[in-house]
């Protein structure tokens, strides 16, 4: 923070002049002397202090101190006591907004650290798209907030099985580090999961093991647990196509005709918490031709908001792209979402597309 370039780096002493000059020429034309307003010059130095660097915080305090000592020299303070008392209060604070200063500096390095270490983890993590199976290929936009403190836990797999291929989609409850450490262990369980298990129902039922796990030893060395939302679906060679839903939004399907959520039915509690539903998790089917295309769309736009406080409207929008090809779909999205948000986001934005091969 402290290399930015030299008009950068001098950029808030210009607002420190400025607020000086006006503060001065008042003190100077008020001719009642037990009215000043000297001393809220000692007050500036905040201003580099919360959003600037040490070097501007230092210079913003020895301008006002040099301010300070030629105006009170010109329009001296009742008692040389007073002036001494003054200035040491002045440089005080100016030492203070200096140390405040390094300390802001010092954390924001370190969340900086953690939140590019995140992003490093997430992108080993997950695979980069688009990805090809047998039966379809994902594509798609995946943005982690990264202008965030903490990056996200969205996650999608896609896995070529003996019984089909074996998509996921998901988001894991938090940020963080601790977050993707979640994610990580439903991944690899999902990896191996989806080549073993001859039925839907079962996976997900090993995502749940998964989960449940995670979160006993996060427990032990003194993490929150934690619960992901997730959507699991089968595509086999039928025009069916088998799908869990797990708390997660439900997929878009893109053909002719209106644009609508896929009916899945009642959404099923999120992985990690199945203990808490008395109805065990059930397969929906729904129609999945050649041709079509397939939108999953994290809440990270689903739940996006403009800055009067309106959600994104997905289905709008999608409609008005219906002619577009299905690949554009997500390219699309990601910029008019971020026309919509004023580039103001708080999740991971994940739009994935899904097309058949076959």
């Amino acid at each position: 923070m402290e290399s930015a370039p030299g008009g950068a780096v001098e950029a808030p002493m210009v607002y420190v002049v400025a607020a000086t000059v006006p503060i001065v020429l008042l003190e100077l034309m008020i001719d009642d002397r037990t009215v000043r307003l000297i001393p809220l010059l000692i007050l500036l130095p905040a201003f580099p202090a919360a959003l600037g660097t040490v070097r501007q915080t230092v210079y913003a305090v020895v301008w006002v101190l040099i301010v300070i000592t030629a105006v009170l020299i010109y329009r001296p303070l009742p008692s040389s006591y007073d002036f001494a008392i003054f200035m040491v209060l002045a440089f005080a604070l100016g030492v203070l907004c200096v140390a405040t200063c390094r300390w802001r500096i010092r954390r924001e390095e370190e969340l900086l650290r953690v939140r590019s270490t995140a992003v490093a983890l997430q992108r080993q993590m997950l695979r980069s798209l688009p990805i090809l199976t047998d039966r379809v290929i994902v594509d798609g936009a995946y943005l982690p907030v990264e202008a965030d403190r903490l990056v996200g836990g969205d996650v999608y797999e896609a896995v070529a099985s003996p019984y089909g291929t074996r998509l996921l989609f998901g988001d894991v409850q938090g940020k963080g580090l601790p977050a993707i450490g979640a994610a990580f262990a439903m991944l690899g369980a999902f990896r191996e999961a989806a080549l073993r298990e001859p039925t839907l129902t079962a996976l997900v039922n090993d995502l749940e093991q998964a989960v449940v796990r995670h979160n006993a030893f996060a427990q032990q060395t003194g993490e929150p647990e934690r619960f992901v939302t997730a959507l699991v679906l089968g595509i086999d060679a039928s025009t069916e196509t088998q799908a869990v839903n797990c708390g997660h939004p439900p997929p878009y399907l893109l053909r002719a005709g209106p644009v609508a959520p896929v009916q899945l039915g009642d959404p099923g509690v999120p992985l990690g918490l199945a203990d808490l539903s008395p109805e065990p998790r059930t397969v929906a089917w729904f129609p999945f031709p050649p041709g079509a295309t397939l939108l999953s769309c994290s809440d990270g736009v689903t739940e996006a908001r403009s800055a009067a406080g309106a959600f994104y409207p997905l289905e709008e929008r999608m409609e008005a792209w219906a002619n577009i090809s299905p690949w554009e779909v997500a390219d699309h999205l990601t910029k008019d979402l971020n026309r919509y948000t004023a580039g103001e986001h708080r999740d991971d934005i994940t739009a994935l597309v899904v097309r058949r091969t076959d």
